[in-house]
């Protein structure tokens, strides 16, 4: 019997936009490393000099909610994949229980220390990551009931979910600490709290039913897209122009910048229905470009197929290059930041192409999980 491990069933506008959203994250993060604005701006509260510079992190907006989406919606198709080839639910469901965990772990040693090229081990401190791998977790709680049941529970969480931002507790007490800000509330502990980025996993979940099973053709996903991103923008807008419930930062204009950032730590409501409408265009537009010009968009694929290998090594490169090279730490501008994203892209890419194939061809249990 062969040891090679068998074939996943790839789908490429799935790998094109992940890598897509995945270049977005490293030039936010060549911005957070060499763009001097980060000496004032404060990301609960950011304000913009310049369109540039409010592009520049706009960018970076779509990310979360991407991987939020992508990662739930690869759940599901695996899932269902295993079970269809003979698994257990136990087994694939476990095997999704250990994913998750694993990238909390990996939240806890790899990432938290690389952001400081690895001087410090700093282990107490969510992320992303481990958002991304507790909602995995409890994706796996309800990965088997039909797509109205996810979806209902996904609108539930973010509908509650600004309700709870109102409960008090104590910053010194670090079991409500700890508790309020892994699900609720972002803080230094973690500025992504599980709650509303799980719910956006169960939505990717939901739109995969369409994505990989329920429609057929490009055509039919194309409108499908449409139509559901148009509904959420006009959802999104409307709660935006209420100023109430699911704001929590004020706008000056319809459309200025403080119109289109809301609060980002935690996602307003506002936040969470516009991202989600910005991704489902995505995916819908990198559909539509595939059909036309397949190779256009093909380098976005190399990211795509190993988003955690990307996201773990090029932290790691810009935290040790700028910690040996202090003189370069936030000292340019937006132009900088799109140099060190293209010496990124140089360095990232064969790298991903390389551990793409590594990962193909093994069977260790840290590799097939990166």
């Amino acid at each position: 019997m062969s040891n090679k491990p068998t074939e996943k069933q790839r789908f490429d506008f799935i790998d094109r936009f992940r890598g897509f959203i995945g270049v977005l994250m490293l030039l936010g993060h060549t911005s957070y490393y060499f763009n001097a604005i980060w000496k004032s701006l404060d990301p609960f509260d950011p304000l913009f000099p310049s369109l540039p510079q409010f592009l520049l992190r706009y960018a970076g907006y779509l990310c979360a909610p991407g991987f939020l989406m992508m990662a739930g919606a690869m759940v599901w198709w695996s899932y269902n994949q295993r079970r269809a080839k003979g698994s257990s639910d136990w087994s694939a469901r476990w095997h999704f229980l250990q994913r998750g965990l694993f990238l909390v772990l990996i939240q806890m040693t790899w990432v938290n220390s690389s952001w400081g090229g690895f001087e410090r081990f700093l282990p107490w401190h969510l992320g992303i990551i481990a958002s991304i791998g507790i909602s995995m977790i409890l994706l796996t709680l309800v990965i088997n009931t039909p797509w109205y049941v996810r979806l209902m529970i996904g609108l539930a969480a973010l509908l509650t979910h600004p309700f709870l931002l109102g409960i008090s507790y104590n910053t010194e007490v670090v079991w409500e600490n700890t508790l309020m800000q892994t699900f609720v509330v972002s803080g230094d502990f973690n500025k992504y709290p599980v709650l509303p980025w799980f719910a956006l996993a169960l939505l990717g979940s939901v739109m995969a039913n369409g994505w990989l099973k329920l429609w057929k053709t490009d055509g039919r996903r194309i409108a499908m897209g449409l139509g559901i991103a148009s509904a959420s923008f006009a959802l999104a807008i409307f709660i935006r122009m209420q100023r109430g419930f699911g704001n929590i930062e004020p706008f000056s204009d319809f459309f200025s910048y403080s119109f289109l950032i809301d609060q980002k730590y935690p996602p307003s409501l506002f936040m969470n229905l516009w991202f989600f409408a910005l991704v489902v265009l995505g995916v819908t537009i990198f559909i539509a470009i595939g059909k036309v010009a397949p190779n256009l968009l093909k380098i976005f694929s190399i990211p795509g197929k190993v988003p955690m290998f990307f996201y773990g090594i090029h932290l790691a490169i810009l935290g040790v290059f700028t910690r040996i090279f202090p003189s370069i730490y936030r000292e340019g501008g937006v132009t900088t930041a799109l140099i060190g994203l293209a010496i990124m892209l140089l360095i990232m890419l064969p790298l991903c192409k390389w551990f793409y194939g590594v990962k193909r061809r093994s069977n260790n249990f840290i590799i097939q999980m990166i």
